[in-house]
């Protein structure tokens, strides 16, 4: 009962946020239902024209040729105005239901832009492709559906209702017992379609989410031969997907059988009612023809909205994932004051900073730095000491726990984001690559670079004759992973869109790990140059790149156990000469 009562609660919480959408376009939901009412009164207007022509056909000798072709003139201007105002109804209900669905996208677009880095870092990709793609697309469906069938199954309903009570009220009122019958088989129906459509949507947005990740790590998977163990992985997915797809459908197909069961039921009472009437002079033949016909016409609506029921549940279920996306709690709000970072002189300071992912897990306690502008600063130590993520914390794509970290004696909280990021240059371990051209991806940070600065810059990152070997030099067209192009040339593309954009401060993380030796001595001969008056972070794990570095942080679970240059460090004798020589321990 819980349970139920929570559906419930969601599912109207969930409606009351379309409406919200909907209600943009109020104007338009107007216009539709002025024409779906149009279309009704129409539509149902064509049995009573067509029971009053059978009246003018009945006995020898009785027929009015006159009439008839003057109801049939009738007739024929009310299916063209229908059809007209069909068209014109649906032409809203669509312009209303694509508007909504690109203003849902959008929000979820922006939403995505202002999410904090620990939400991408908790949820899988394919789940929130799924979320913003298929979810949507299936929301739209129902969302149409239920407008364009919804509107004109309710007023017909009503209006079949109010012609047959004008006609004839003992009949309307069998028609009128019967009636109940179909709202229970609706309500059966809705209960139990709603959990099972979101449990639906749910594996199949981790489904979604298997398949992105294995296509795009399809390399790892061979080379560890995990294909059997991923099929197996997808296999179960898939089995609950079918599952739970099953017992959705199920229900839902239930939908048709039954209304029709009502359909026969509500016919079957109109005609056995309707000819003891017509035997008995109460309704004429042409009546009973056309209470017969409104019989057909009242029941078909219930056909239509069991069946739009049913695809609104899915519906739901689809947009109460998408909304759940939009409600995340957005990374903090930049004050309305906060400062343009502009012309960066370098002076970076870390007090009693404290960080943790994971509340219960300790990373960084109480971390101190002071960096001079300028200053080389090297951090190194084991895996998962924290190294990577100071760099997060001075990019801040995570903020503090506690502490502050400054940038030229301003709190980076107090910093926009834009600016702050703007003033780092920032090459990783990782690469990063957007579909386009060569010279697109080196201009990335700088969008107005001419052809002359991005080949200067990629002759900096040693780039140039590698680009210059491919099919189309600059103008090659790469895919988002870097198609055919080596770990190595990927990097040097990163480090070439640095040298492109020269910002007054540095981060390099690993930025020449995939690189072969040789190119590696040319190009930290560059970053020496680059480097020169620009505060530099670099991170490192082979320490022959550091040696040069101004000051060599040495950090171990989250704190600096020494610090220094690499000559004092190794004459110490501690922690730092004790990693040093464990990598020349073979030489």
């Amino acid at each position: 009962m819980a349970e139920k009562n929570a559906n419930q609660t969601s599912r109207g919480k969930t409606i009351g946020k379309v409406l919200n959408y909907i209600k943009r376009y109020r104007f338009g939901v107007i216009a539709s239902l002025i024409l779906a009412v149009v279309v009704v009164v129409l539509t149902l207007s064509i049995p009573i024209l067509t029971g009053n022509a059978v009246d003018l056909l009945l006995g020898k000798g009785q027929v009015d040729m006159q009439g008839i072709f003057a109801i049939l003139w009738k007739i024929g201007v009310a299916m063209v105005v229908t059809a007209a105002a069909q068209w014109l109804m649906n032409t809203c209900n669509n312009y209303i239901t694509y508007h909504v669905i690109k203003d849902i996208r959008e929000d979820a677009m922006h939403k995505l832009q202002i999410l904090p880095l620990k939400y991408l870092d908790a949820h899988s990709y394919g789940d929130i492709v799924s979320r913003v793609i298929a979810d949507v697309d299936t929301f739209a469906d129902g969302l149409l559906m239920g407008f364009t069938q919804l509107f004109t199954g309710v007023l017909t309903i009503v209006g079949t209702l109010l012609f047959m009570l004008v006609t004839n009220v003992p009949i309307t009122l069998v028609v009128v017992c019967i009636t109940p019958v179909s709202f229970l088989v609706a309500r059966f129906i809705a209960t139990r379609t709603y959990s099972m459509f979101q449990e639906q949507s749910k594996t199949r947005g981790e489904q979604t989410a298997l398949i992105e990740e294995m296509v795009g790590n399809q390399k790892i998977v061979k080379t560890f031969s995990r294909e059997e163990a991923v099929k197996e992985q997808f296999a179960g997915i898939n089995e609950r997907l079918q599952k739970c797809s099953l017992k959705a459908i199920f229900f839902s197909s239930l939908t048709n059988p039954c209304t029709r069961f009502v359909n026969s039921l509500v016919y079957a009472g109109v005609g056995i009612f309707g000819a003891f009437f017509a035997i008995r002079g109460g309704i004429s033949v042409g009546q009973l023809s056309c209470f017969l016909s409104y019989a057909n016409q009242y029941t078909k609506p219930f056909n239509e909205i069991s069946g739009v029921v049913t695809e609104l549940q899915n519906a739901l279920a689809c947009a109460a994932r998408i909304f759940e996306f939009i409600e995340e709690e957005p990374q903090i709000a930049e004050p309305k004051d906060a400062r343009v970072l502009t012309d960066a002189k370098g002076n970076v300071v870390l007090d009693h900073v404290s960080f943790r992912y994971v509340p219960e897990k300790k990373l960084i306690e109480d971390f101190n730095l002071q960096v001079k502008p300028g200053q080389r600063v090297a951090i190194v130590g084991p895996t998962g000491c924290g190294k990577t993520t100071v760099i997060n914390l001075l990019m801040r794509f995570y903020d503090v726990n506690s502490g502050r970290i400054e940038v030229d004696g301003t709190d980076i909280r107090d910093i926009t984001r834009g600016s702050l990021r703007t003033s780092y240059g920032m090459v990783l371990q990782e690469t990063w690559l957007r579909s386009g051209t060569i010279r697109d991806n080196i201009r990335t940070g700088k969008p107005d670079a001419t052809d002359e600065e991005v080949i200067a810059a990629a002759r900096a990152a040693h780039a140039h004759s590698f680009i210059k070997r491919l099919p189309r030099g600059y103008d090659t067209v790469i895919s988002e992973d870097g198609g055919s192009l080596s770990q190595g040339q990927k990097q040097l593309l990163c480090i070439a869109r640095v040298m492109l954009c020269l910002p007054p401060m540095l981060i390099l993380d690993e930025a020449t790990s995939s690189i072969d030796t040789r190119t590696e001595q040319k190009i930290q001969n560059a970053f020496a140059k680059m480097m020169e008056g620009r505060t530099s972070f670099i991170v490192a794990h082979r320490l022959s790149t550091i040696k040069e570095a101004d000051v060599i942080l040495v950090m171990k679970d989250g704190n600096i156990i020494e610090q220094g240059d690499h000559e004092s460090l190794l004459a110490r004798g501690g922690f730092y000469a004790q990693l040093y020589n464990s990598q020349f321990a073979a030489v």
